[in-house]
């Protein structure tokens, strides 16, 4: 029984801090609701089932709310307060008259509502979004704020951020765990921080446990996070970030991302056949539904708009097999059509990016394969697409960005290369750039044929990544024997010389026991005069980049060129230049 909770006070409050991921300092904490320890009512979850059960759960909700405002007031803790509420208890505390039952609770412990921010969440559909939507209104009009909680786990949806406009989401752990490593991850997050820069949302990195983690998010501009990484919940708030985690924060240094994630988005909507199918109106009539589809047998759907805006879509399948049912169209044909549309649409605009459609392609919900999506132009509709296009569309967006990555070592480019140097140019991060290069590579690729000389250009990158921090160096492939690595890691020289000294060992094995005694072959040389060629080794110069030194790609690639046959003429094999000037004075002389 819950009773006992409530006359006993053995509820408590444990609090987890939210950080901000630009400053390193405390911005908040979340307030998490205990039951009686060592019980089965120890945990949030086991409160909610009965407090379900009983049909008490709004009552439930609020009660916690006091409990944590009583126990806030004592703290003194920095920052704002964020509490949990589900949609019906938001509609509770905010519905009646003023002052409502929510600001009489923040009186009465003497909190300020401008402090609060109050956490929506939605295991459950919200059944009265338009109250909902009131109730978020009058709270954010007197100043408190609210966030949308687990964005992308159970009901918490993209409809529904659209619809409420909070001032906060918090991202769900599900998407920014292990986002370092993962692409998918990535782009799913890259897509949330777009939609929230386009509606003004401050977005909270959820479930942050690994630091490499944490710099991927800080660099994909997302201001807050919350996770064990950066405190656990606890009776005593946090009240300063661990010195560990601010040195992470406030690093200079650039995440490198996925690799596949370097790639140029290359292709949009307006490359797409748009089927320029009718229009109908909400207030279209079934019958007329019909009569379209049959003078327009192509059609695998009609959309349904608005003012000039799609707010549904009829499937002629689907539309087509109900009209056809006995009496249907006696009962039904005179009736307007849109009850007998999908309500929720797939909806894109022309330049929307192809690959930002992948999740249809990976929904459970099938009918946006069968109903393909509505296109539209800032807002209005211009035509149709269908799963087939989709797929299509996908699978040669996929092809192209597959261009960015070099067929052979399956390491980025040139373009994705130029875009990691244009991040730590506008990061103002300071870097290292090693132009790596073969020596005496054409004499073995003749000798051995180009099988064998993959296989050399091959271990170059095996060896190349092995030398890097997965996390800090970015190692791309120029083309043919040259690569080109981009160290953030301070112990860059030792990773060149070890790089220098591994690779001249590990290519031995690639020549023949004859040539491995001789040290070397007899070949060619580009004039076609027959000489002796010694084993491979590798050259690398480098390009020290302080902060503000270069302003483009392109230079960087330039002095980078200039330290690689510097390094030729090296007895280390590593050359080192410093760029002596910056780009802006440059400029002026």
């Amino acid at each position: 029984m819950l009773q006992p909770l409530w006359e006993g006070g053995p509820l408590f409050a444990l609090f987890q801090p939210i950080v901000d991921l630009r400053r390193g300092s405390i911005f908040g904490h979340e307030a998490l609701i205990r039951g009686p320890v060592g019980t089965p009512l120890h945990t949030p979850l086991a409160l909610l089932e009965l407090a379900t059960r009983e049909a008490r759960l709004t009552e439930f909700e609020l009660h916690c709310v006091d409990v944590i405002l009583a126990e806030w007031r004592v703290l003194g803790a920095p920052g704002r307060l964020f509490l949990n509420l589900g949609s019906d208890a938001l509609n509770a505390a905010m519905g009646g008259d003023r002052p409502c039952r929510f600001e009489r609770a923040l009186a009465k412990h003497g909190v300020d509502v401008r402090s609060v921010t109050v956490e929506i969440t939605e295991q459950r559909h919200a059944g009265d979004v338009a109250a909902l939507r009131l109730a978020v209104k009058t709270l954010q009009s007197f100043g408190g704020t609210v966030a949308l909680d687990d964005f992308g786990e159970g009901h918490s949806n993209l409809r529904l951020w659209a619809e409420l406009k909070p001032d906060i989401v918090k991202i769900d752990k599900f998407f920014t765990h292990g986002i370092a490593v993962s692409l998918e991850h990535l782009e799913m997050v890259r897509a949330i921080v777009t939609f929230a820069h386009t509606l003004g949302t401050t977005l909270v990195a959820e479930g942050v446990e690994d630091t490499d983690d944490l710099r991927v998010l800080r660099d994909l501009g997302i201001g807050l996070g919350q996770g064990y990484l950066l405190g656990r919940p606890a009776a005593q708030p946090t009240r300063t970030v661990t010195a560990p985690i601010t040195e992470a924060i406030r690093d200079s240094r650039i995440a490198v991302m996925p690799q596949a994630s370097q790639a140029v988005r290359p292709g949009v909507l307006r490359s797409l056949a748009l089927i320029h199918a009718p229009a109908l109106q909400p207030s279209t009539l079934n019958d007329d539904v019909s009569l379209i589809f049959q003078a327009r047998p192509e059609l695998h759907a009609l959309a349904v708009i608005d003012q000039g805006r799609p707010v549904a879509l009829i499937n002629r399948q689907s539309f087509m097999n109900d009209y056809a049912r006995l009496y249907f169209r006696e009962v039904h044909g005179r009736r307007p059509c849109v009850a007998y549309a999908n309500q929720t649409p797939r909806i894109v605009g022309i330049d929307d990016d192809v690959e930002d459609l992948v999740g249809i392609l990976m929904s459970e919900d099938q009918r946006y394969l069968s109903d393909g999506f509505i296109v539209t132009e800032h807002g209005r509709y211009v035509g149709l697409g269908t799963g087939e296009q989709l797929v299509r569309t996908v699978t040669e967006a996929r092809v192209e960005t597959a261009r960015h990555a070099n067929p052979l070592t399956f390491l980025p480019g040139n373009i994705p290369i130029s875009i990691h140097i244009e991040r730590l140019i506008a990061g103002r991060a300071g870097f290292v750039a090693c132009y790596a290069d073969l020596n005496h590579f054409k004499s073995f690729n003749d000798h051995y044929g180009y099988w064998r000389g993959d296989e050399m250009i091959r271990l170059l990158a095996r060896l190349a990544v092995r030398h890097g921090h997965a996390h800090r160096d970015f190692v791309g492939h120029i083309g043919g024997d040259d690569f080109l690595i981009l160290f953030q890691s301070r112990d860059w020289q030792q990773r060149c010389a070890h790089l220098i000294q591994d690779f001249a060992v590990e290519a031995l094995t690639l020549y023949d026991d004859a040539a491995r005694s001789a040290g070397g072959i007899d070949g060619a040389d580009r004039h076609g005069v027959r000489r002796f060629f010694p084993c491979a080794t590798l050259s690398i110069g480098a390009l020290c980049v302080a902060p503000g030194m270069l302003m483009h790609a392109e230079d960087v690639a330039s002095e980078a060129a200039v330290a690689k046959h510097e390094a030729k003429l090296a007895a280390s094999g590593l050359a080192v230049r410093h760029v002596a000037v910056s780009a802006h004075a440059r400029s002026d002389s």
